[in-house]
């Protein structure tokens, strides 16, 4: 009988006693194989079964590596920072700390229940002062590299939270966890400067293997724009302001400029009898998201400052409007409105009345904005240009008159690097009395976190640190300042996390550089495509960073990447604690089922990147094949000591699909085959003792327990866990050929070779194409074809 609980306890034990999956760093004699998950936020509601997908493959491929000689990195950790232990801390005034170290034991217990062979002793947790200490020595590299940067900007604002969010944290003007209103202000931020490596983390693009779906994602997150940066002077003033533009060929027909409604200049310029209208909109324009204000944004809203902007270019006054589409965190925050080809500006000018001026030859302005090229006219000395030519001209003119420069520009933004929130790494910055911003002596690393009594974010949004007064206010070799009160974000540990793994207990540098060198980059990373412009995009820029500092051997972190697919619930609908009704909990599957049952399941269920609903009966009918096997393993009367030869081809093409199937990730397709192959063993009624064994190895990999004891039954070895792959003889892949009868009407007509269990229609036509059997078709309709595999074609013709 297949005990799934009994044989799972054992060998989980046996696992963990003899940490058969702890992995020796330092031994180079093997080719190294680096593969790892996208490590969990451990939140208090555990696993639940669509979870352990892309755990599950990793695992599959470590576990056929292992056996195939490679010395196999297969970590996992915890990335323990956050939002819900922040809220669990206010909702309760209990120490964040334990709560997280309560769920990090549930999701461990889980993950060791579905059997993962993960090297344990290589385990961090990015809120352990020994792994956040090099998160904030990082840090420190990045602010004397004049990288980490605090600055006043425009930022997305959650009250609800309490903290500054991210973009990429924000949805559809909502925060992304929790679904708070977001807002837009000024704050005093702490930033990353990842748009300094823009263009490193687009040519870094071309040297991995990643969905070209995730690559084009980042490339248009990065937005990389060739364009002019153009200097506007405002009229009847000192102040200017500096558009940027990819057609600078245009400014003859900029008409107006609009400048976003944060921008620092708005109310300088704005006339007395228009302040009250533009306060009021930047009062509307700040309840706003960036996507509401531009994508979403169909009725286009506006106000006149009063104010006028001289067009450099022909000495017109121009009217400055502030608008909602124009946004403060792209570009200048201010652009140059050529409405007669530009179908946004177009809508405006029309709405507000604006002059429309057409400067390409084409189309009709009084009916739309014509936005495709043409011959410039109404432009001056670029008149009779074709596009090319008039920008490189207009560039040339503006670079001669001071008045303008050729410039790259990125739809990236600076990385906001700041929470203020209490669970989060501490950032070792001290702003000292003389002005001064200094950071933390790596001998004063690392900064820990207070204890508080009171996780609530103050007046304002004030960091919940500012109550700790006693750990704020410190001195610097004898002047006296303030530590920095905001913590990191959450992005901050999985930035670079993948490097600790490889020397998790270095306590002299963050990872040795020889060690990165022999296991850098990580060979195959799986998980979610919802961090392809956040974490990725992040880890990728840490990453060629301390490349650039010489503290790193590779530019980029992951070679192959894989995003699995989405498990959904019986109706369709995503698991999670939206729907938590639609949650299937893998502690009840593991223990009506059995973990090898769930593992095999969610391989089976499809393709690794589709996405597919859950099938309480398909699970079933996972176990009961399961089982099949089992009886097949244990049934003395099939296991025999000689040769099966009716077995040689399935046995071998099967060690050879199995085995390319886990190479390129399509473990459905390796279940298939396996699933035949036992077919066939039950066909003959008996399996030699070899290929039994080859068939337990195959499938240990999915079935690990399971194919453990399989395995230590049949062989009497310990452990197959480094027991040689499966190998397959490639002469004995040549199907053995049959003779095919050919009967035309019931009469012998020909015979000819043909692979054994070959199709039925490639086998019609080689029937139909005989010499000897054509003449009897000639002129006929063919009525019916009756073939007996392996034996007759019978054509019946009139």
């Amino acid at each position: 009988m297949y005990d799934h609980q009994g044989i799972e306890q054992k060998w989980q034990k046996y696992w963990q006693e003899h940490k058969t999956f702890r992995t020796d760093v330092h031994d180079y004699s093997k080719p190294k194989y680096y593969a790892l998950d996208m490590f969990p936020y451990p939140s208090g509601v555990g696993l639940h079964a669509g979870h352990p997908e892309g755990y599950t493959a990793t695992d599959i491929v470590c576990r056929m590596k292992r056996m195939q000689g490679y010395n196999v990195l297969h970590p996992m950790g915890f990335d323990s920072f956050g939002l819900p232990a922040e809220q669990y801390a206010i909702q309760t005034g209990h120490h964040p700390q334990k709560f997280t170290e309560d769920n990090i034991e549930t999701f461990r217990k889980q993950l060791k229940m579905l059997g993962f062979s993960y090297d344990w002793d290589r385990e961090v947790v990015t809120s352990d002062p020994a792994f956040y200490h090099w998160t904030q020595w990082i840090f420190k590299q990045l602010f004397e590299s004049g990288l980490a940067k605090c600055v006043e900007m425009p930022v997305n604002w959650c009250e609800e939270l309490g903290t500054v969010l991210a973009n990429d944290e924000v949805i559809d003007g909502k925060s992304e966890r929790g679904g708070y209103p977001v807002v837009r202000k000024n704050m005093r931020q702490w930033v990353i400067d990842i748009v300094a490596y823009a263009e490193k983390l687009l040519d870094g693009l071309d040297k991995v293997d990643w969905p070209e779906s995730t690559k084009e994602m980042q490339r248009n997150w990065i937005g990389k724009s060739v364009g002019a940066q153009v200097t506007f002077q405002v009229a009847d003033s000192d102040a200017s302001f500096v558009v940027f533009t990819t057609r600078c060929d245009t400014l003859f027909g900029a008409t107006y400029c609009v400048l976003s409604p944060e921008h620092e200049l708005v109310l300088k310029i704005t006339s007395a009898d228009r302040l009250d209208a533009v306060k009021a909109y930047q009062k509307e324009c700040a309840a706003k998201s960036d996507l509401e204000r531009t994508e979403l944004n169909k009725e286009k809203t506006g106000v006149f400052t009063g104010a006028y902007a001289v067009n450099p270019v022909n000495g017109k006054k121009i009217p400055i409007w502030i608008s909602d589409y124009v946004l403060a965190t792209y570009g200048t925050g201010a652009i140059m409105a050529v409405p007669a080809h530009d179908e946004r500006d177009y809508a405006f000018a029309r709405k507000f009345g604006l002059e429309i001026i057409p400067v390409l030859e084409g189309g009709n302005v009084e009916e739309a904005a014509y936005v495709q090229d043409g011959t410039h006219i109404n432009s001056g000395f670029l008149n009779g240009m074709d596009k090319q030519q008039a920008i490189d001209a207009m560039i040339a003119w503006l670079e001669e008159k001071g008045l303008g420069r050729k410039k790259i520009n990125y739809r990236l933004r600076e990385w906001i690097f700041a929470r203020q929130r209490y669970w989060g790494e501490p950032i070792p910055i001290v702003h000292l009395d003389d002005g001064r911003t200094v950071c933390l002596r790596d001998d004063q690393l690392p900064l820990l976190l207070p204890d508080i009594d009171d996780y609530r974010p103050g007046k304002d949004g004030a960091s919940p640190l500012e109550k700790a007064t006693d750990w704020v206010h410190v001195s610097v070799d004898g002047v006296q300042g303030r530590r920095e009160t905001s913590t990191m974000p959450g992005s901050a540990g999985s930035s670079w996390y993948f490097l600790r793994y490889i020397d998790p207990h270095n306590d002299k540098e963050f990872a040795d550089y020889e060690l990165m060198k022999h296991w850098m980059p990580v060979d195959l990373y799986i998980g979610g495509p919802e961090h392809a412009v956040g974490h990725l995009l992040y880890a990728r820029m840490w990453t060629h960073f301390l490349y650039d500092k010489g503290l790193c051997p590779v530019e980029e972190p992951f070679q192959k990447l894989v995003h699995q697919g989405m498990i959904l619930g019986a109706n369709g609908i995503k698991m999670g604690k939206r729907f938590p009704k639609y949650v299937v909990d893998p502690n009840t599957v593991v223990k009506t089922y059995g973990a090898d049952t769930l593992r095999v399941y969610e391989m089976f269920m499809g393709p690794l990147q589709a996405s597919k609903p859950w099938s309480e009966q398909s699970v079933d009918g996972t176990r009961k094949w399961l089982e099949r096997v089992w009886r097949l393993a244990t049934d003395t009367q099939k296991i025999t000591d000689e040769k099966t030869p009716e077995l040689d081809y399935s046995y071998n093409f099967t060690v050879k699909k199995v085995t390319a199937d886990i190479e390129s990730l399509d473990f459905n397709t390796a279940i298939s085959q396996m699933m035949i192959f036992v077919n066939d063993c039950y066909k003959l009624g008996r399996v030699n003792k070899d290929m039994l064994i080859g068939l337990v190895k195959l499938l240990s990999p999915f079935a690990p327990h399971m194919c453990e004891e399989l395995h230590q039954q049949l062989s009497g070895k310990e452990t197959l866990a480094y027991e040689p792959w499966p190998s397959y003889d490639e002469q004995k892949l040549a199907r053995q050929q049959v003779e095919i009868v050919v009967q035309v009407n019931g009469k012998v007509r020909g015979r000819f070779l043909a692979d054994q269990d070959a199709d039925d229609s490639s086998v019609q036509q080689q029937a139909e194409s005989l010499d000897a059997v054509k003449p009897f078709l000639d002129g006929k309709t063919i009525r019916k074809v009756i073939v007996i595999k392996n034996r007759i074609v019978n054509i019946v013709a009139a």
